[in-house]
């Protein structure tokens, strides 16, 4: 006990000593040069060996086979046969949810961070394709304001599914949502991501939605995913085709 008690006497006055002691400050920066020459040679080799581990475990991980692609797939504009496969996809995700496929869904290009190749999809593939932890989110949004967010894809670029829209010198001179002129004032479903739906790159109009419930555990790469191991269950490749959903005038 006294051995505690002095333990304890010692430690306070350490920290009153401390406390009134001034704070250390910066006095001097010295910088140099390291030469790189043969004295390095060998530490490739060491560092491999410390990763050698984890890259293992995440091989085991990402290396393993999920689906067949029947064709090279690429993203961009005005559509592609990359953005209208993920658009539709996450268009189709909100069956759960809703009872049905949304009226329209809107992704970003700038999400695709790669290209699908034709051949075998491994999990590694869809890593590299949508490496975000965007997630799905369900929209009511207007007609109007449906006309002003697809005013800013004919001038920005994004994929979107179920939409026949006509862009002339970056104005949209026609627009449908599934064959049919939009109404202004009706309410439509629009599923997109949540960076998204938040008026991120540039879709500000989405801001202007009547309701938004988003699913965070829901990201797009495990919708993606689980879409290509369905359809691989299924005995079917993927594919994609180009339809005509945004066209150039």
């Amino acid at each position: 006990m006294k051995y505690y008690q002095k333990t304890m006497l010692g430690i306070t006055l350490c920290a009153v000593f401390l406390s009134c002691t001034q704070q250390p400050q910066l006095t001097e920066v010295k910088g140099g040069r390291i030469e790189i020459d043969a004295s390095w040679n060998g530490a490739e080799t060491e560092a491999n060996a410390i990763f050698l581990e984890y890259k293992q475990a995440i091989d085991s991980i990402m290396t393993p086979v999920i689906g067949v692609s029947t064709q090279n797939m690429t993203s961009g504009r005005p559509e592609s046969l990359l953005s209208n496969l993920i658009a539709d996809v996450l268009r189709d995700a909100t069956v759960p949810h809703i009872g049905r496929a949304a009226d329209v869904a809107v992704i970003n290009l700038g999400g695709l961070r790669s290209t699908l190749a034709a051949g075998n999809i491994t999990f590694g593939n869809v890593f590299e394709i949508l490496p975000f932890e965007n997630a799905l989110c369900i929209l009511k949004m207007k007609g109007k304001d449906i006309k002003e967010l697809m005013q800013g894809i004919a001038v920005n670029g994004a994929g979107v599914s179920n939409v026949q829209m006509e862009v002339k010198d970056k104005e949209v001179i026609s627009l449908k949502i599934g064959g049919k002129p939009i109404n202004d004032n009706q309410l439509y479903e629009v599923a997109t991501l949540d960076y998204l739906a938040e008026g991120n790159d540039r879709m500000t109009a989405f801001l202007k939605a009547e309701k938004m419930n988003c699913y965070p555990e829901e990201t797009i790469r495990n919708i993606f995913m689980q879409y290509i191991q369905n359809e691989t269950a299924a005995g079917r490749k993927i594919t994609s085709k180009l339809d005509g959903r945004i066209t150039l005038k």
